[in-house]
């Protein structure tokens, strides 16, 4: 089928969303291969303190990159929307203003460094031959802070002007010479630890330069000719402070979930904390795969939001449901099928993969209650509609309190589960809830 074009309607096929869709599902797996890179190649090294240094150094970063993933999803959104009313402008402008905003957090980020480590150190805890390491990583990686951030803003701009596969070469620059980088300086130029830091930055660096490059070269518009009170214009800063603010308080509410899942998990003991961070990564993956038709839906959204495209929408919301569901029941029958085979690849202890081949079954369970609430996510997101959002998420924050308090002390790490699987399944929920009112804002 072909995209069909008319004054009112622009139809999009099956097949071009899962074109869409597939760069998207690549880019969204590869965002976690920093850490597990640098951690696997100080894996090669004698200390094995030299590997819980990194792995904290990862976790720091992972954390402070997450809080801002909004400003590639915002930019995303507000691109897709300025495109779609064929502003040209507003297209440089959703680039430029974001851009602000992540050199200031960046900046941030390197000036309070030291209290930021000290910090993270005091709540995550090690030996001082681990902290000692995670101090020098820490503190060579965090000047790549800026350029980190800002190549949120080039793949989210991309990704909005629907130049996925340029994105997910942004991404794939950077992870491949992560790669190469850590492997010859710590394997070929034993620099330990420092050179894992060193790789990590000098790709992060190359990022932003590989983006400039490519948004340079695919787009004849002119950034230069864009005026810095257009830029500074409150409505519109106002707007896209709002957007982020809403988000970032998102991601906040899923930290707090997640601090107190491994928390709970962790209260009862190494075996249980173990089993349940392996089921946490498995469903981080399946989260990215669903992941990948959210960020095309929010593409489409953005789009007939920006072209007052009533049929556009609906198509997007429908594509959603059809792609989501259909890649939750595959992931369920993998999970059901060869889940015991997967949970091997992660570990080799045996009191482990026991404890974690017994609660296989709320991974079964997961992507059938969380992936309407992704897709909607994308939806949303798309619309620039942070704040339904950011009070869905909230609300299922409050319904896994309550069930954490009244079900952990029956049934222990099911209760855990259990409280899991119900805030996925209430996120999808009251995010629907919210859909009506999307409509009859944008298609009234």
């Amino acid at each position: 089928m072909n995209i069909v074009v008319s004054k009112e309607k622009v139809s999009f096929s099956n097949k071009q969303y899962v074109g869409l869709a597939f760069p998207l599902i690549i880019a969204g797996i590869t965002t976690p291969l920093i850490g597990a890179v640098d951690t696997a190649v100080v894996g090669r090294l004698p200390d094995p303190s030299s590997i819980g240094g990194v792995a904290i150094g990862a976790v720091i970063f992972n954390t402070m990159y997450w809080l801002l993933g909004f400003l590639r999803v915002s930019t995303s959104g507000f691109t897709a929307q300025a495109q779609g009313s064929h502003n040209i402008n507003e297209t440089k402008l959703t680039l430029l203003r974001p851009i602000i905003i992540a050199m200031i957090f960046g900046l941030l980020f390197i000036i309070f460094q030291k209290p930021i480590l000290h910090i993270a150190l005091n709540v995550i805890g090690g030996s001082d031959a681990v902290s000692s390491f995670a101090s020098t990583y820490f503190s060579i990686r965090v000047w790549g802070a800026p350029f980190i951030l800002m190549s949120y803003v080039f793949i989210g701009w991309l990704i909005g002007m629907g130049k996925v596969q340029l994105s997910l070469a942004t991404q794939l620059i950077m992870n491949l010479m992560n790669i190469v980088l850590s492997i010859v300086f710590v394997l070929v130029f034993e620099l330990g630890v420092a050179g894992v830091g060193y790789a990590t930055l000098i790709s992060e660096i190359s990022a932003v330069l590989f983006g400039g490059f490519i948004i340079a070269k695919h787009n004849t518009v002119g950034f230069l000719s864009v005026k810095l009170r257009e830029i500074l214009d409150p409505e519109p800063l106002l707007k896209m402070v709002k957007v982020n603010r809403d988000l970032f308080l998102r991601t906040i509410c899923l930290l707090i979930m997640t601090g107190i899942f491994t928390s709970k998990g962790a209260g009862m003991g190494e075996v249980t904390l173990a089993a349940n961070a392996i089921l946490l990564q498995i469903h981080y993956i399946m989260a990215y795969l669903i992941g990948g038709f959210a960020n095309a839906s929010s593409i489409l959204t953005g789009r007939a939001v920006g072209r007052k495209d009533s049929f556009l929408f609906n198509r997007a919301v429908y594509l959603s449901a059809v792609w989501g569901g259909g890649t939750a029941v595959t992931l369920a029958a993998l999970m059901w099928l060869f889940g015991d085979g997967v949970i091997g690849l992660f570990t080799s202890i045996n009191s482990v993969k026991d404890m974690a081949i017994a609660n296989m079954v709320w991974m079964v369970i997961f992507p059938f209650v969380g992936f309407w609430g992704l897709q909607l996510e994308g939806i949303f997101s798309g619309a620039t509609d942070a704040k339904s959002i950011r009070n869905s998420i909230f609300l299922a924050l409050l319904v896994f309190l309550l069930v954490i308090w009244l079900l952990v002390p029956m049934f222990e790490n099911q209760g855990i589960w259990l409280a899991f699987v119900i805030f996925s399944l209430s996120r999808s929920i009251f995010l629907f809830l919210y859909l009506p009112k999307l409509q009859r804002l944008h298609f009234p």
